[in-house]
Order: structure tokens, then C-alpha cells, then sequence
């Protein structure tokens, strides 16, 4: 597996338009998601004991009528919970704004 440029602040930056990044840091996840209008989500039905289910983010105008809108804080909470890691692209390659993410395992 190829190695992700890991991002430890909002000051860091990714080196090319389309290098893939990865981060555990809720400051800067919280930006990239907001600079694209995306807001925490869940995945109704998968909630457990109290705790959010599946996570999501909702982005305008996509499947946003199939997902429950969650705070920040009961996001990161199960994000940390659950030990992911945040992958995500600033740029595509061509340098359009991306909207590419997904969570992953830590030990994954």
C-alpha cells in the first residue's frame, strides 16, 4: 500500500493536486468538511446503545434525505471511539476542489 501523506495541522498542506491524505485531527477534518458545506451525519438504523452508527458526511445536494444530521462533538466522539482514521484529497488531480473521503480502521 502506498504511503499517505499524514496531516497533523490545518497548516499542512497536500504536496500535488490529487496526493491522498490522512488524519486523525478534528480541527482539520472539521474545515475540509465545512469549506465543502458537508455536515456530520449518520446512517439512521445503525445507531447502538446511545452511540451514533454508521458515519457519514452530508454534502449538498447529494443523498442527504437518507442520512441524520449529528453534532461535531457526537461525531468525533464515535470517529475517536472507534479509532479511525480520517482519508481524504484536497485536489483532484486536474485541481478541482475534491469532496473524496473515507474512513478507515486505524490498524487498516
Amino acid at each position: 500500500m502506498a504511503q499517505r501523506h499524514k496531516i497533523k495541522s490545518r497548516k499542512e498542506h497536500e504536496d500535488h493536486p490529487g496526493e491522498t491524505l490522512v488524519t486523525t485531527q478534528h480541527d482539520v477534518i472539521r474545515k475540509w468538511a465545512e469549506e465543502r458545506g458537508a455536515v456530520p451525519a449518520t446512517v439512521p438504523g445503525t445507531e447502538h446503545d446511545g452511540h451514533a452508527g454508521v458515519l457519514r458526511l452530508d454534502f449538498p445536494g447529494y443523498a442527504g434525505k437518507d442520512l441524520a444530521h449529528i453534532d461535531w462533538d457526537a461525531w468525533f466522539s464515535a470517529f475517536d471511539q472507534r479509532g479511525l482514521r480520517f482519508i481524504y484529497q484536497e485536489h483532484l488531480k486536474d485541481g478541482d476542489t475534491s469532496n473524496f473521503f473515507r474512513l478507515e480502521n486505524s490498524d487498516g
